[in-house]
């Protein structure tokens, strides 16, 4: 099974804390060995970047940052895990390092399952 995390919080944050980078550094290599982490990245800030949406019609190529955003996308990583309860366990232990390395941070870290064209065939 194939999952997407999307981890979102506040850009005020601040960068993250070096604790916290290398001890994700170290989970993200455990999962890579394993061979349950396919990708992860952090992104870039919302002030760089650029949102393409369709409005009444037109095609709309929009800069940021954009003033009603409250909390937005900082990372995300995909994985190919047994079961939805696996990806859910490694997620809390994400989330744990960084309540144990980021004092005072919040956010969340959502978990998408992906899917794709066959998945389609098996539900016609």
């Amino acid at each position: 099974m194939k999952f997407m995390t999307l981890v979102k919080s506040s850009e005020t944050s601040g960068p993250p804390p070096p604790a916290l980078m290398e001890a994700i550094a170290k989970l993200s290599e455990d999962g890579a060995r394993a061979g349950t982490l396919l990708q992860a990245s952090g992104l870039e800030p919302v002030a760089t970047s650029v949102r393409v949406r369709v409005e009444r019609g037109k095609v709309l190529v929009l800069d940021g940052p954009y003033s009603e955003t409250k909390e937005v996308v900082g990372g995300f990583a995909l994985f190919d895990v047994d079961s939805k309860q696996e990806m859910i366990d490694a997620t809390v232990k994400f989330m744990q390092l960084h309540a144990e390395y980021w004092h005072g941070w919040e956010g969340e870290t959502e978990i998408r399952q992906l899917f794709g064209p066959e998945d389609y065939k098996s539900q016609g």
